[in-house]
């Protein structure tokens, strides 16, 4: 899951200023940006002065530089040496016909090298750009410090911050996440529009589960793709008290998922998983949400299309596997502290242990009571691996026509809980006012969670470039 960011570079110049200082900072802003794994498009220095943009002519040079490379660019470095021309770094943008994330940049001046020759003005210039990006109707992103050198502890943060902008984006860009059967009856929580998803350029794909059941059934042991899966389960997982059967079951459901996620080309998915798996085709299908998770094709439980969205999300902002857990227990008398948990189907990478060891699978000791232990095998169980970690909880509110969320950082701790499932204690500043404002709006009782922490540049993604509405808790 760990791809290099593209980036287009617009190296902004103006005659009234030094342009010895577009040579020498575009040559400084790109040693830093392969430094830092950046893969760039710019003009080549040959192609006009200093490979900067001013003219309308250079605008259209480099504009048809980014449209030719359109496929390749995750976003926008608008980078100042000098004051530069905001008409041509806005007519670029405008003319690339590019819906990337921007970043805006400018030098810093040396206070003590003020004249002439070397003043940049970069300072007042962004200003400048960035009110000319705003009357083009241009989103974009500033960085921390208004003016900054480009090897600035800062700036890195900055591009690290960025660049999860720019996954975010590109990960919610014509998105298709697949519905696996009805929502369970009881669960009126995980409704969402589909209309307001479509709005936002996100397709969901429904699929009966009878379909898949029949499909399944009519699989043999002996086929080469059941083979194949039934292996990859058992690699995947301890499966020493589960038995054949259940394991043979999961097999040829996961082949008919699999080739299902194939042929309609979808990026995550959300499944009901009880109570008609169990019933009526007796196992529980969490190693196989699990593994799709762990490769990153998020799987989200009972039918919870918004909470596979949010987990796709942080996926690829994190370029880590996420899940999807319940707000599900108070932890002692900590205000700022709480369990989550699932039964659960969360993937392997997010586990407490040694990443080579073999996640143990179970049954689901919840439902087991109701269906028959025997027909609730397949679960993945474990502690998750204590780290800092990002939540993000993504919904459709019908009523304002808008798609909200929320957003927060904390840590999974090593505090000692005895349970079952997948679970792990979290702790998070002010965790109660984040409770309150998930009661008072209305909000799921799933929530994403991925351990790396990446709020600042997903709340980016999806308020400056999405639109939605979105609480940041901090």
């Amino acid at each position: 899951m760990d791809t290099k960011i593209t980036l287009g570079v617009i190296v902004g110049n103006r005659g009234f200023f030094p342009d010895h200082l577009c040579d020498t900072g575009r040559k400084e802003i790109l040693e830093v940006l392969e430094k830092l794994g950046f893969n760039t498009v710019i003009l080549d220095d040959t192609e006009t002065s200093f490979g900067a943009v001013e003219t309308i002519d250079e605008a259209r040079k480099c504009a048809d530089l980014f449209r030719r490379n359109s496929d390749r660019i995750d976003g926008i470095l608008v980078t100042l040496p000098n004051f530069g021309d905001e008409r041509a770094i806005a007519n670029t943008i405008r003319w690339s016909e590019l819906k990337a994330p921007i970043l805006v940049h400018a030098f810093s001046d040396d206070s003590e090298h003020m004249t002439i020759k070397h003043r940049r003005d970069a300072f007042c210039g962004k200003m400048s750009a960035c009110n000319c990006l705003r009357q083009y109707d241009i989103p974009f992103t500033l960085t921390s410090l208004h003016t900054v050198s480009p090897g600035h502890p800062e700036f890195a943060r900055d591009l690290n911050d960025f660049s999860v902008t720019c996954r975010a984006v590109k990960a919610l860009k014509n998105l298709r996440v697949g519905a696996l059967g009805a929502r369970p009856a009881p669960f009126n929580t995980v409704r969402f529009s589909e209309k307001l998803l479509e709005r936002a350029g996100i397709s969901v794909e429904t699929l009966d589960l009878s379909e898949v059941f029949g499909k399944a059934n009519g699989l043999s042991d002996t086929d080469p793709q059941v083979k194949s899966k039934l292996n990859a389960i058992l690699n995947y997982a301890n499966a020493k008290t589960i038995p054949d059967a259940a394991v043979m079951k999961m097999a040829k459901f996961g082949v008919v998922v699999d080739n299902w996620i194939q042929e309609t080309n979808l990026q995550a998915t959300a499944v009901q998983c009880w109570t008609s798996m169990e019933e009526f085709f007796g196992v529980v299908p969490c190693t196989l949400m699990s593994m799709l998770s762990n490769i990153g094709l998020s799987s989200a439980c009972e039918v919870d299309v918004m909470g596979a969205i949010a987990m796709h999300t942080l996926s690829k902002a994190g370029r880590r596997p996420s899940a999807l857990v319940d707000w599900n227990n108070n932890y002692g008398d900590d205000p700022d502290k709480g369990v989550i948990f699932h039964c659960s189907n969360i993937a392997k990478d997010l586990f407490a242990g040694e990443s080579e060891d073999k996640p143990q699978m179970d049954f689901q000791e919840i439902i087991a009571g109701a269906v028959g232990k025997e027909n609730t095998y397949g679960t993945i169980v474990g502690r998750l691996k204590a780290t800092p970690f990002t939540c993000l909880r993504i919904g459709t509110d019908d009523s304002s026509g808008r798609i909200k969320a929320y957003i927060s950082e904390g840590t999974l701790t090593k505090d000692p809980l005895n349970t079952f499932g997948g679970y792990g204690v979290v702790h998070i500043p002010n965790f109660q006012k984040l409770l309150a404002h998930i009661c008072e709006n209305g909000f799921e009782h799933h929530v994403a969670v991925n351990p790396t922490t990446t709020a600042r540049g997903v709340k980016e993604a999806l308020t400056k470039y999405l639109g939605w509405d979105l609480y940041h808790h901090a």
